[in-house]
C-alpha cells in the first residue's frame, strides 16, 4: 500500500551498463558552429596506427556530423518508442487510465494480445491510487520523460509500464497461476530507504528483527488492525527493482478498504475486480501493469504498442 515493490524474490540485476537513463552526450545543432573562424587551424594530418590521413576542413566536418547522428539515432533509440520494447512479449496487460496527474482515481483496464493485435476483454472497473495522484516511476519504459517523478514517500503512484511479479495473501495457497507467497505475521515490506533489504518483502524470522526496524509495511495488516483486509489478496507491482534510494518502495496492487479511498501509492480495487484479476494472470502471458494519465497515455500507446482505449470487449 505505500510505496513500491520490486519482488518478492532477491532484485533482479541491470542486464546492462547502459540503462534508460543514461545521458545522451550533447551534439552541437547547428554544422556551422564547427566551421569557427579558428578552421584554419585544423591540423592537415591526423596520424593512426597504420597510415597517415589528410583530412581536409570538409571531411572533417562531415565525420563529425555523421559521428553525431550515429550517437543521436542511439540516444533517441533507447528514449523513444521501437518494436523492441521490454515488454514486446506480453500478451496481457492491465492498464490504468487517471484523468490528469493529479487525480486519486482512475479505470481499469484488461487486454490480450493475440498475433500482434491488442483486444480488451472483461469490463472496465473503477480503481484508487496514491492520494496525490501519480508520477513517472522506474519500470520497463524510458526514463526521462516530462512529468512529475516518484519519490519515497510522496503519495503517489508510479506511472510507466511495469512487471507483474509475484501474488500474495493471508491464505495459505492462493487461487492463482501466479508465483504465490503466504504472508505471515513476520513478513514486511522493506520501505526504508537506507536498507539493504529496501524495496523487498521480507520474513523477519530470516532477516532478523533488526533488519526490519523502521518498517512501515507489515504484510498482515489484519493482524495490526482487526478486520484489514487490504492485503489479503494482492500482487506486486514491479516499480524500482534495482531497489534506486528514496525512488519509491512496496508498490502492489491490492484489496481497497471501502470504495473512495485512495492510497499511499498503490493501485486499489474491488474484491471481485481482484479474484478476476489473480484468476485471468498467467506467467506465460508475461503480463504488464500500465498505470498512465490520459493524456499520456493517448501520446504514447500507439508508439509502445500498448493497447488502445477505444477498443471495446
Amino acid at each position: 500500500m505505500n510505496e513500491g515493490m520490486a519482488s518478492l524474490n532477491p532484485m533482479r540485476e541491470m542486464t546492462s551498463r547502459e540503462g534508460p537513463n543514461t545521458p545522451c552526450p550533447v551534439i552541437p545543432s547547428v554544422a556551422r558552429d564547427l566551421l569557427s573562424p579558428a578552421e584554419q587551424q585544423i591540423p592537415r594530418y591526423a596520424r593512426d596506427d597504420i597510415r597517415v590521413v589528410q583530412w581536409s576542413p570538409r571531411e572533417l566536418l562531415v565525420s563529425i556530423i555523421a559521428l553525431s547522428a550515429l550517437a543521436l539515432a542511439g540516444c533517441a533509440h533507447r528514449g523513444s518508442p521501437s518494436a523492441d520494447m521490454e515488454w514486446k512479449r506480453a500478451r496481457q496487460a492491465v492498464v490504468v487510465v487517471t484523468p490528469d496527474w493529479n487525480a486519486d482515481h482512475g479505470t481499469l483496464h484488461t487486454y490480450e494480445r493475440s498475433n500482434g493485435a491488442w483486444r480488451e476483454v472483461g469490463v472496465r472497473q473503477p480503481v484508487m491510487i496514491g492520494r496525490k495522484g501519480s508520477a513517472w516511476g522506474i519500470g520497463l519504459h524510458p526514463g526521462g520523460l516530462p512529468g512529475p517523478v516518484k519519490q519515497e514517500g510522496d503519495g503517489r503512484s508510479p506511472a510507466g509500464v511495469f512487471g507483474i511479479g509475484e501474488a500474495f495473501g493471508y491464505a495459505e495457497k492462493g487461487q492463482t497461476a501466479l508465483p504465490y507467497a503466504a504472508m505471515q505475521a513476520s513478513h514486511y515490506c522493506m520501505d526504508v530507504s537506507a536498507s539493504p533489504l529496501y524495496n523487498r518483502i521480507v520474513d523477519a524470522r530470516k532477516v532478523g528483527a533488526d533488519a526490519v526496524a523502521g518498517s512501515t509495511e507489515p504484510m498482515r495488516l489484519d493482524l495490526r488492525t482487526a478486520g484489514d483486509q487490504r492485503y489479503r489478496l494482492g500482487f506486486v507491482i514491479e516499480h524500482n527493482p534495482q531497489a534506486q534510494p528514496n525512488a519509491g518502495s512496496c508498490i502492489f496492487a491490492h484489496l481497497w478498504k471501502r470504495p473512495g479511498d485512495a492510497t499511499a501509492g498503490c493501485t486499489a480495487m474491488a474484491d471481485s475486480t481482484m479474484d478476476r484479476l489473480q484468476g485471468w494472470l498467467r506467467p506465460d502471458g508475461h503480463p504488464v501493469f500500465v498505470l498512465m494519465p490520459a493524456e499520456q497515455y493517448h501520446n504514447l500507446h500507439a508508439g509502445w504498442n500498448l493497447p488502445s482505449l477505444d477498443e471495446q470487449p
